[in-house]
């Protein structure tokens, strides 16, 4: 059965990608991070979210493989993604669909200083 959990930023699936499909899989999760484009990374920024997904999923190992548990996941990575904007290694893509700055509101340099 497939589970997943969606945050802002976040997508988990339990399942792997199989050409353009998504199949249920019990042991392998699969994280699309950013899927609106609503930030601009580094592949730095991309490669720590990463990290920390990784990190968090050996956590977790021998837990249940259910929706709370990912939504745990994906709420710990919204934190590292506000962690990452906050210290300016990403930013809000102005460009994007739709500006939604659930992160707080985008740092503006001055022109005074």
């Amino acid at each position: 059965m497939l589970l997943k959990s969606t945050t802002r930023h976040v997508r988990i699936f339990t399942a792997e990608i199989k050409g353009n499909e998504l199949q249920p899989s019990n042991s392998v999760l699969t994280l699309d991070v950013d899927p609106d484009n609503e930030l601009n990374w580094s592949e730095e920024a991309l490669q720590r979210v990463y990290r920390k997904f990784d990190a968090l999923v050996e956590s977790y190992a021998g837990s249940d493989l259910n929706e709370y548990n990912l939504r745990r996941i994906g709420s710990d990575l919204e934190h590292c993604i506000r962690d990452l904007l906050q210290q300016g290694q990403v930013s809000y893509n102005l460009n994007a669909r739709v500006l939604n700055y659930s992160m707080g509101l985008p740092q503006v340099e001055s022109g005074e200083s």
